[in-house]
């Protein structure tokens, strides 16, 4: 019996000599690659995570595909629905065509009026460029002919702003004239 005394009393020593070897490493590893571990299991639980969501609709397209073989009434349903919105868009396009081809049309039979005008006002001895101008404004009351020509001159863009001074040197863009530098030619 003491036999049997000795061997159980040497095994929890053996064990807890054991626990405390695996306690030593586990505590060493921790503290030697601790992080490396924590942000290695979080890159898995990420990279998991994308191929799961692409696993998962991957799986659905493969069912999609499988359902859509099976069933053929729905892929002619699809292609008619298909064809119905190309030949809706196709009027719609053709109705656009039509509408320029008016207004085409439109725009050269006043071209061909303006010209046969021209034509006719030469033909009478008038000046072909009257007609360009347009005729002042009668509706105004009694404006004489001089007060038209600087309402003219205001409606023209200016040239330059109004701030532009040539003698400041701003406003010049890329045609500054810069001093050169001072101090003896560096040649020699």
């Amino acid at each position: 019996m003491e036999r049997d005394g000795q061997l159980l009393s040497a095994r929890p020593a053996l064990e807890t000599e054991g626990f405390r070897y695996l306690h030593v490493t586990v505590g060493s590893l921790l503290a030697t690659y601790g992080w490396y571990i924590v942000f290695s299991c979080i890159l898995l639980y990420v990279v998991f995570q994308k191929l799961s969501t692409r696993l998962r609709a991957l799986r659905q397209r493969q069912l999609d595909r499988a359902a859509a073989a099976v069933e053929p009434d729905v892929v002619v349903k699809r292609q008619e629905a298909l064809a119905a919105a190309r030949l809706k868009m196709q009027e719609e396009l053709n109705a656009q065509v039509e509408k320029h081809k008016e207004k085409l049309r439109q725009l050269e039979e006043q071209k061909r009026r303006q010209k046969i005008e021209m034509w006719d006002s030469m033909q009478e001895g008038k000046s072909y460029k009257g007609t360009a101008r347009k005729p002042p404004k009668e509706d105004s009351p009694g404006p004489s002919t001089s007060s038209v020509l600087p309402n003219r001159k205001s409606d023209r863009k200016p040239l330059r702003g109004g701030g532009y001074n040539p003698l400041s040197g701003e406003g010049g863009g890329a045609c500054s004239w810069r001093p050169g530098r001072r101090g003896p030619s560096s040649g020699g």
